[in-house]
């Protein structure tokens, strides 16, 4: 077994962090299988993924907290036993509530994503964080294109209880990975040790940590943006087939992996600030020039949706180096800070795909949806603008403490 402060192999935290998005929306074509079977309305059946992420938010929360105060390990194994029993129950479920309560106990899957982030922040620093969390940030855009796949043959070839209880068996593979692999992480200081050091309300009270979590927040926010508008506007505007709209929506995840590769070999010349605030404008120059396009009277689903791409692209350079910087401001605090972050980016998520769905009506233009990508991205951007000028700020109040 691992010993205290040992890293995990990488392959570890990829397993860790692809577990959140594999449960999310691997069951997503079994969906309406699951309400024939259970006998029960697809708007219940839908809370499996509502309701699901709803307590993911809010586990979240918890688990950054609990985990800078006693440690990676304990969290993890706890989080990933609980997913474990979560996903066995729903493979065994008689009833939609059965199958809702356990689904709940899956949301324990998300203390994979934000830990795996907070250990790379633990055994890293500088640059390097964001240069590991931009190799993180490949698998789990890939994660997202492989689940429904993967999901849809097993609802077809062995039924939908098979997806569970494969969630089952991966909880439980994971579950002995991290009992074998990954030991303690979390740096306990020697000396006397501030005793509030550990409280996150000294991160919640850092304007700096704010402006990183935003900046992540409204970045991928776009992105939640597009999920919730694009099948609308394909099928709307560009008379795009139910069989081409995966591959439309999936073009912006495809800009998101290209951006996160080059991130991790961007952050090896250029400052991380700089290269989180290159993406926000990669991603404000492609909306723009999406509604340049537009407005000469050029709209073809090739060029719409190409430009979309850049905020894929611009979304892979800024988040990792955001979360990066989020878990600098306050390094003992890195669980804390993964964990805050990602409920804030699900709460603005749910919120802007919610506005989406209320400004988007089906004779809506494509010129709507690249606004309101827009308008997000270049709050993105504000956020990443006001990183460098709180950091320039502190700069100037050090030399000034120097002299």
């Amino acid at each position: 077994m691992r010993t205290s402060l040992s890293p995990p192999a990488p392959t570890t935290l990829f397993m860790l962090a692809a577990l959140p998005p594999l449960t999310l929306n691997m069951i997503v074509p079994s969906l309406t299988n699951i309400a024939a079977d259970l006998k029960a309305d697809y708007a219940a059946v839908s809370l499996a993924l509502g309701g699901y992420l709803a307590v993911t938010a809010l586990a979240e929360l918890a688990i950054g907290p609990v985990a800078d105060r006693i440690g990676r390990r304990p969290v993890l194994l706890s989080a990933l036993t609980l997913f474990t029993i979560g996903s066995a129950g729903c493979a065994l479920a008689q009833s939609v509530t059965m199958l809702l309560g356990f689904r709940m106990l899956q949301a324990g899957a998300i203390a994979g994503f934000v830990l795996s982030l907070a250990i790379v922040r633990d055994l890293a620093d500088g640059p390097d964080v964001a240069r590991r969390l931009g190799r993180i940030s490949m698998v789990m855009a890939i994660a997202p294109m492989l689940g429904p796949i993967l999901g849809s043959l097993l609802d077809v070839a062995v039924g939908w209880r098979a997806v569970f209880a494969l969630y089952a068996v991966l909880g439980a593979g994971l579950l002995l990975r991290v009992w074998t692999d990954l030991g303690e992480t979390l740096p306990h200081a020697s000396g006397v040790e501030d005793p509030h050091a550990r409280k996150a309300s000294r991160l919640l009270g850092e304007p700096l940590f704010w402006c990183y979590a935003l900046c992540t927040a409204f970045s991928t926010g776009a992105f939640f943006i597009f999920i919730a508008g694009a099948p609308l506007i394909a099928v709307t505007a560009f008379g795009i087939t139910t069989a081409q709209l995966g591959a439309i929506v999936g073009s912006i995840t495809a800009g998101f992996l290209i951006g996160s590769f080059l991130t991790t070999r961007l952050v090896l010349r250029f400052a991380p600030d700089m290269v989180m605030l290159a993406g926000r404008i990669v991603a404000c120059v492609g909306m723009l020039s999406g509604l340049a396009i537009l407005g000469a009277g050029i709209a073809t689903p090739f060029i719409f949706f190409g430009c979309t791409v850049f905020v894929g692209l611009g979304n892979g350079l800024t988040m990792p180096n955001a979360n990066a910087g989020a878990m600098s401001v306050r390094p003992h605090l890195a669980g804390s800070a993964a964990g805050v972050t990602g409920a804030l980016t699900l709460a603005g998520g749910a919120a802007l795909t919610s506005l989406t769905g209320f400004v988007l009506t089906p004779d809506a233009e494509p010129a709507a949806l690249l606004v309101l990508m827009l308008l997000t991205s270049l709050a993105g951007l504000v956020a990443a603008t006001g990183v460098l000028v709180l950091k320039k700020r502190q700069r100037r109040l050090a030399a000034a403490r120097a002299a």
